[in-house]
């Protein structure tokens, strides 16, 4: 197996290892009404989400870094804002964990307080709760997805995977950004049809693109261009 080869096989299987962990990130007890009681009475399965969503993070930024050095042949600026918004959106997740785990000690505290009807605790969990929202998903999924625009880009361009593909890509980058910028502005919000919608295609197609790179690989012919390039 040659190194075009591995980094395929190996980003395939980063975005696979990124979405799966997302599914045991997901902590539905934070979105409860009751949050400020239950997050206290559910402390794994809070932790156990923090420690998905940095999976995710480490992922995330791996699959770009992986690929750069392919990218960069067909160009490198370009290459290089993938890498550097994928950095961005990993950030953006490890904040989002550290909100979720400043949760736990104030619900902890809420609780010991004997679970007052009205509180700053209600005022500050509000406050985490909101921040944590926009920042998972609206500021990072826009770095993703500005980053993913770029990567699309270049493989449409360059048809180092099948136009239907990278263009699938484009497409769903797109509509998920829209979802983010709805949500930002009020229109919409998480858990909603429109928001699911708009987001499902872009998790489809990853999941396509994964498969396709581990059991395919980049397009030979779109690889020895790039080399010749760099003669």
């Amino acid at each position: 197996m040659n190194s075009n080869r591995k980094i395929a096989v190996i980003a395939g299987v980063l975005f696979i290892i990124g979405t799966v962990a997302g599914v045991p990130s997901v902590v539905s007890v934070v979105d409860d009404p009751d949050y400020l009681i239950k997050v206290s009475a559910n402390e794994n399965q809070v932790i156990t989400g923090a420690f998905f969503q940095f999976i995710m993070a480490v992922a995330y930024v791996a699959v770009a870094i992986s690929l750069y050095p392919i990218l960069r042949k067909y160009n490198e600026g370009l290459a290089l804002g993938f890498v550097g918004f994928r950095i961005i959106a990993g950030v953006f997740i490890i904040i989002g964990v550290i909100i979720l785990l400043l949760l736990l000690p104030l619900s902890q505290e809420f609780v010991k307080a004997g679970a007052p009807d009205s509180s700053h605790f209600q005022t500050l969990g509000g406050l985490l709760r909101a921040g944590r929202d926009l920042v998972n998903h609206v500021a990072m999924i826009l770095a993703l997805n500005l980053g993913g625009l770029m990567f699309y880009y270049i493989l449409f361009q360059t048809k180092l995977i099948p136009r239907w593909l990278s263009g699938w890509g484009l497409v769903g980058t797109t509509l998920t950004i829209s979802a983010s910028l709805l949500l930002m502005f009020r229109l919409i919000d998480v858990i909603t049809t429109i928001y699911i919608g708009l987001n499902l295609p872009m998790a489809i197609q990853e999941m396509v693109l994964a498969v396709w790179l581990i059991v395919k690989g980049f397009n030979p012919s779109a690889i020895a261009t790039g080399s010749a390039k760099q003669i």
